[in-house]
């Protein structure tokens, strides 16, 4: 699966991995400024029950408003509120689990060592704009180094996984006894992370050095095209990188959203009013979620 390190960036939008709290991802410091957010919502009706569908930000800044009231009405209709991954306590032992098996070098080995010589000036520099002590990356796997140096990069701009749209919208559901489902499992979704090709990983998160110099030179334009709606200019942000990469696509956008599809015409005929909320790059463009939905012969309100 060629460039999913250098696409790490775009995990923010389409893994909901990325939402729940592990001991690998880095945490951050609260914010203060207020932001506004008014993000794409559709609508479906199904022969006995409903649909809408948000795409989410699954790491956003605390203080970040993107609850329109058309959201807040879906919200409030909907008895059944579906994610792509559990984020409970068991979800985080899990993950917590499989990190721990498989996300660090045996004891002896330094990443530093496994490195291209011609990749280390990148790899410092990486180091250096996270914050993060060396010693510790250096034991870690290439693709668990990957997601913390930007993860420690991401946590300088406020943003958090639990003020992501997944992380709230779960402990609202919890809370008020919705009834909570999912579209996949923590082992799916880690398998897409942790690769088994050792000298494919080391690849990938050689060729994606570059990118973890200015994390939030790629990330902001997409949670700001998020929060402005602008579904053309979000999938160009997406769907653009990950173009030059197909094998990466495939894996990450278009063989799960084909996946997908099938369970959510399965709820349209329960009676039941579902509220989807998935990585927001799952719902743009002609291979979409809502596009395939169309294609299918449901009507889709929304962009």
């Amino acid at each position: 699966m060629p460039g999913i390190r250098k696409a790490l960036k775009t995990g923010l939008l389409l893994l909901g991995l990325a939402g729940v709290s592990s001991p690998a991802l880095a945490q951050t410091k609260p914010a203060t400024a207020e932001l506004q957010a008014a993000p794409t919502l559709w609508h479906i009706q199904g022969e006995q029950g409903e649909v809408y569908l948000l795409g989410s930000v699954h790491v956003l800044p605390p203080n970040i408003h993107w609850r329109t009231p058309a959201i807040a009405r879906g919200l409030s209709r909907s008895d059944v509120y579906v994610f792509e991954v559990p984020q409970d306590q068991s979800a985080v032992t899990e993950l917590t689990a499989l990190v721990q098996e498989k996300g660090y070098l045996p004891q002896g080995e330094s990443l530093r060592h496994e490195i291209h010589p011609g990749s280390l000036t990148d790899y410092d520099a990486a180091i250096k704009a996270s914050g993060l002590p060396g010693e510790i990356v250096d034991h870690e796997r290439p693709w668990l180094a990957g997601l913390q140096l930007m993860f420690a990069q991401i946590s300088k701009l406020n943003f958090a996984a639990d003020s992501g749209v997944d992380s709230v919208l779960t402990a609202e559901g919890a809370k008020d006894g919705k009834q909570l489902r999912y579209l996949e499992t923590i082992a799916d979704q880690f398998a897409l992370l942790a690769p088994d090709d050792r000298k494919l990983e080391m690849q990938e998160f050689e060729s994606g050095l570059k990118d973890l110099r200015d994390v939030a030179g790629e990330i902001e334009p997409m949670v700001k095209a998020w929060g402005a709606g602008d579904q053309a200019k979000l999938d160009k942000l997406i769907n653009g990188d990950l173009d030059d990469f197909p094998e990466a696509r495939k894996l990450l956008l278009d063989d799960r959203n084909h996946r997908w599809v099938p369970q959510i015409e399965a709820m349209l005929k329960e009676k039941h009013v579902f509220f989807i909320t998935v990585g927001a790059g799952h719902l743009t463009g002609p291979r979409g979620v809502p596009a395939l939905l169309r294609k299918d012969g449901y009507k889709v309100e929304g962009p």
